[in-house]
C-alpha cells in the first residue's frame, strides 16, 4: 500500500511488550488490548467438528487436548447475548439465522467466536487484515458471521489449502482441503503478491528459439501469483516431521509464513488468539515481525520457547538470537494489560474499560428489562409504545435505547424503552427517542404522544425505583 496513505491512518501503541505470550481466556485479553495496535491476525480456532482433540503421546504437546463441541445452555453467556442484541443487531441475525438452519450447537459456536471477532475487529488498525482458518464444517456461517462484523465490502478471499493423504472414504468425494477467510478493517490494507516458478510447461511455452538461441517472450521474472487455491503448501502428517509437536491440529510453518508474508512488513505486529503450539508466532519471528500470542493451554509458554530454540531463533539464556528484535525476551503473562488508548479509538461496547464492581440494577439481563417494564407500563393486556403510544401485546415490543449507544447511552435500565417493531426499525442505532417521534410525526405514524410520553415517565420511574432498591 502507498506510504503516503498509511501515514494517514489511524493508530494507537500496543500495551503490551514485543514477543508477549498471555496465558488464558483469550477474550479478556482482546478486551483489554488497545485498539487499532495490530497490524495482522492470522489464527486458527476451533473448527466447529463436534469432537474432543488430544496431542500425540510422548511428543512436545503431550498432554494437550481441547472439547470442540458446543451447547447453548452451557456455553453462552447471558452477557454476549444482551449485549450483541444491543449493538450488534446484524451479528445476532446471524447467530439466530444458524440456529434455526443449522441448530442450537452452531448458534452457540458462532456466539462464542462473535464476541471475540468482535474485539478482534477493534483491535485491528484501519490497514490491518485478518485470516480466520476453518474448514467446511463451519466456514459458511463464519463467512456470514465475518461479514456482519467486518462488512461484506471488506471480504478479500476465500483460500481454499488442498492437502492429500489421510483415508479415503468409500461413498463420498475425499475431503481435504480446509478454508482460509481473509477480511481487512478497510479498503486500505498492506498486500505483497507472493509469487509462485511458472511450471516447466509454460516456461517453454514462454521461449521460443531461432537458429539455435532461445528468446524470452515476456514471463513475468518473478513467477506467476499465487491464487486463491493453495496446493502447493505441507501439510504435516508425518511422524518424523521436524516441525510436528504432536500438537492435534498442527499447521506447517510454511502456510503461515505466506500469510504473514502478503499481509504484513517487517517490523508489524502479528496477532494470534489462539495460537496453540505457536506456528504464528515462530513463523513471524522468522520474518521480523513483532508479535502477540494468545492460548488457554498450559504448555504454550514452554513450547514456543522450545519451537523458537529449535529454529536457532532462542538462545539458550531466553533471549532471542537473530532477526529485527534481537534484544528480547519471551515475555509471559497471566493476566491482562491494562488499556492505555482510554477506549477512545473504535472502542466497542463488549470492551468494560472500567473496571469496578456494578450494582445489581446495572446487571439486570436483557430478559429482565424487558420485564419490568412491561410491568411498569402495562394497560391491562396490553403494553404502551413509548415512540408511537400505540397498545399491543408484549410479543410486539422489543428493547431499544433512549439515547443511543453511539452517542453515549448506557445498556442499563435507565436508558432503555419498550417499541413497536415498527417504531424500533424506524428508530434503529441512530436516532434519540425524541427523534423517533418527531419521525414518527412526519411519516404519519405517531398515534397517541401524550401516552408514549406517560409511558416513558413510569419507565423511568421503574428505574430509577430499581436503583433505590438493588443497590
Amino acid at each position: 500500500m502507498n506510504e503516503s496513505r498509511k501515514s494517514h491512518i489511524s493508530k494507537t501503541e500496543p500495551n503490551w511488550e514485543n514477543r508477549t505470550l498471555f496465558h488464558g481466556d483469550n477474550l479478556d485479553f482482546l478486551r483489554s488490548m488497545n485498539s487499532e495496535s495490530v497490524h495482522l491476525i492470522a489464527t486458527d480456532p476451533p473448527f466447529k467438528k463436534n469432537r474432543d482433540s488430544h496431542a500425540t503421546p510422548d511428543s512436545l504437546a503431550s498432554g494437550a487436548s481441547f472439547q470442540d463441541r458446543w451447547k447453548w445452555e452451557r456455553d453462552v453467556h447471558v452477557e454476549w447475548i444482551d449485549r450483541i442484541e444491543d449493538d450488534y443487531p446484524k451479528v445476532m441475525n446471524v447467530i439466530q439465522g444458524s440456529r434455526n438452519s443449522y441448530g442450537d450447537d452452531m448458534g452457540a459456536f458462532l456466539c462464542f467466536m462473535a464476541v471475540r471477532l468482535l474485539s478482534m475487529w477493534r483491535i485491528l488498525r484501519q490497514d490491518g487484515s485478518i485470516y480466520l482458518h476453518c474448514d467446511p464444517t463451519a466456514s459458511h456461517y463464519l463467512k456470514e458471521l465475518m461479514d456482519s462484523i467486518f462488512g461484506k465490502d471488506n471480504f478479500r478471499n476465500e483460500i481454499v489449502w488442498c492437502y492429500a493423504g489421510g483415508g479415503i472414504p468409500r461413498n463420498d468425494f475425499p475431503r481435504k482441503h480446509d478454508i482460509i477467510l481473509r477480511y481487512t478493517k478497510s479498503n486500505r490494507y498492506t498486500f505483497n503478491p507472493i509469487w509462485r516458478p511458472y511450471s516447466e510447461g509454460t516456461q517453454q511455452r514462454g521461449r521460443t528459439q531461432v537458429k539455435g538461441k532461445y528468446y524470452d517472450l515476456g514471463l513475468n521474472k518473478k513467477g506467476t501469483p499465487v491464487n486463491d487455491w493453495w496446493s502447493d503448501v505441507k501439510r504435516i502428517t508425518s511422524p518424523t516431521d521436524p516441525e510436528k509437536t504432536g500438537w492435534p491440529t498442527q499447521k506447517s510453518l510454511d502456510l503461515y509464513e505466506r500469510i504473514i508474508k502478503a499481509s504484513s512488513n517487517e517490523g508489524e505486529v502479528v496477532l494470534d488468539p489462539f495460537c496453540g503450539c505457536a506456528t504464528t508466532l515462530v513463523a513471524a519471528e522468522r520474518l521480523g515481525r513483532q508479535w502477540v500470542g494468545i492460548d488457554i493451554w498450559d504448555k504454550a509458554h514452554e513450547t514456543v520457547i522450545a519451537r523458537l530454540k529449535g529454529e536457532g531463533l532462542l538462545g539458550p539464556d531466553g533471549e532471542t538470537s537473530g532477526g529485527l528484535f534481537s534484544d528480547g525476551r519471551i515475555t509471559y503473562k497471566t493476566d491482562p494489560p491494562k488499556r492505555t488508548d482510554d477506549g477512545k479509538v473504535a472502542a466497542s461496547i463488549l470492551e468494560p474499560i472500567i473496571r469496578r464492581e456494578w450494582y445489581k440494577w446495572e446487571r439486570l439481563t436483557h430478559k429482565e428489562i424487558v420485564g419490568y417494564l412491561v410491568e411498569a407500563r402495562n394497560d391491562g393486556d396490553l403494553v404502551v409504545c413509548g415512540g408511537c403510544g400505540r397498545k399491543l401485546e408484549k410479543e410486539f415490543m422489543e428493547l431499544d435505547h433512549v439515547l443511543p449507544r453511539k452517542d453515549g447511552g448506557t445498556n442499563d435500565i435507565t436508558n432503555r424503552i419498550l417499541l413497536c417493531r415498527p417504531c424500533n426499525g424506524r428508530k434503529s442505532a441512530q436516532l434519540t427517542l425524541t427523534g423517533l417521534r418527531t419521525k414518527n410525526k412526519e411519516v404519519g405514524w405517531m398515534s397517541r404522544e401524550g401516552d408514549a410520553e406517560r409511558a416513558h415517565r413510569r419507565a423511568q420511574r421503574k428505574a430509577e425505583n430499581l436503583k433505590a432498591t438493588l443497590c
